[in-house]
């Protein structure tokens, strides 16, 4: 798969954990594809943090509307009974907890569920946006990223970036598996069937607990 292929197969695999009536925000880059894989008759809320409710799919190249664009200055589509606010009220809706579910990017994840994402020492950094009041206000999180990034691993015993917010990941996604965080470690419970269990530990610096009944990713 190329680049583009891989970051579709991860959003589908993360569609499948929305529930139907949920509010969910989806960070920049990978995660925005996750709205064009809503499973049908499904209703979802999309926020995002740069005012609005009800984003949907990426839209036709013909169909984009300048004024309409998510927190990563991509342009997207508000179906209707979509809303648009000030920034004081989407933080308000993400501080106050009104989020079920977060998908997010990482430079790095660890084995107690903390998250590196948001800077690199000595590079640029734009800022982290609304990172670290989703980490914290969102009911649940979700990873969603390549899983070696260069083949450097991004999965480690613990991150050695600074961290955007501890111990509040749930669940991770990547192109190789499923892994979920529990108390004790990093629990593999689905793989991608083109890799090996071996392939998938070999790319993962973290120590990975591998379920009994390991499902197939798809």
């Amino acid at each position: 798969m190329d680049k583009d292929m891989i970051q579709d197969f991860i959003a589908r695999r993360v569609a499948k954990e929305l529930c139907d009536g949920s509010v969910v925000n989806l960070g920049i880059g990978l995660p925005t594809r996750v709205a064009n894989f809503v499973p049908d008759g499904m209703v979802v809320h999309f926020q995002s943090e740069n005012g609005f409710v009800g984003l949907g799919p990426t839209p036709a190249p013909e169909d984009v509307n300048p004024n309409i664009q998510n927190a990563g200055g991509q342009p997207v589509t508000i179906l209707a009974g979509g809303a648009f606010f000030d920034s004081a009220t989407s933080f308000g809706i993400i501080r106050g907890g009104h989020v079920d579910l977060t998908v997010l990017g990482a430079l790095q994840v660890d084995e107690k569920g903390n998250i590196a994402n948001y800077m690199i020492p000595g590079k640029l950094v734009p800022g982290m946006g609304g990172a670290m009041d989703l980490l914290s206000g969102a009911k649940k999180v979700i990873v969603a990223m390549e899983h070696t990034a260069k083949g450097n691993a991004k999965i480690l015993p613990l991150c050695d970036l600074p961290l955007t917010a501890a111990g509040c990941v749930d669940l991770i996604i990547t192109e190789m598996g499923v892994i979920k965080v529990e108390a004790d470690g990093l629990h593999l419970i689905e793989i991608n069937p083109e890799y090996t269990v071996e392939q998938v530990q070999a790319a993962t610096t973290a120590k990975l607990i591998i379920c009994e009944n390991l499902g197939e990713m798809k």
